[in-house]
């Protein structure tokens, strides 16, 4: 069975956001139209108490994209974003969440960052998203939602590590840094996944 994962479309991601992606919102509709395609829907959320490691006002003298260690991992750091409980943490409402059977919460540890809807960043603990997966069959993962070089293809990567087929949906997602964006791409097709367009599914 194939599922369709979608990662973080939450307000602070979209444009007027606390970390907003460059044409976020154009995801959506992509998304939306995919979902008719796929048996089984999960998202995940960026669910982050408010004094988080990741969040540069945490750290006196530094700002958002300067760098640090957290949970002995490197660290960029970040301006607030998808606090509990706050808005830019919800999911857009223009996402059809009707069909989505399972939201996976993840950063919600404030000593160490989360990209990866399936684990933190150091692997230490699990979001339970695998289990799930595994326990419903499913084979094969499309990977869609914000940002595309960061949360989305650290999902896509454990995905791979944890034996989904896995194809990142580029058209169903957008970078904060298209060079980074480019960089993770290679690291997916290098591990044996796939980028693919949304009109190939």
């Amino acid at each position: 069975m194939k599922a369709l994962l979608i990662v973080d479309v939450q307000y602070d991601f979209l444009p007027g956001g606390a970390l907003a992606v460059p044409d976020g919102d154009k995801v959506i509709p992509v998304i939306n139209k995919l979902q008719k395609e796929f048996p089984l829907i999960v998202a995940t959320q960026d669910w982050h108490p408010e004094n988080h490691g990741s969040f540069a006002s945490m750290h006196e003298g530094k700002k958002p994209f300067d760098k640090t260690t957290l949970g002995g991992l490197d660290q960029i750091l970040w301006p607030d974003h998808c606090v509990q409980g706050q808005k830019g943490a919800e999911i857009a409402k223009d996402i059809d969440m009707k069909a989505v059977e399972a939201v996976f919460r993840k950063g919600l540890d404030p000593e160490i960052d989360s990209y990866s809807g399936f684990f933190d960043n150091g692997k230490k603990k699990t979001t339970g998203l695998s289990d799930y997966l595994k326990g419903k069959g499913v084979k094969t993962v499309y990977v869609t939602g914000l940002a595309g070089d960061f949360c989305v293809s650290f999902t896509a990567l454990d995905a791979i590590s944890e034996g989904f087929e896995t194809c990142l949906v580029e058209d169903a997602t957008r970078p904060i840094d298209p060079d980074g964006f480019e960089s993770m791409k290679k690291s997916i097709t290098k591990k044996g996944g796939k980028i693919i367009q949304s009109e190939d599914i």
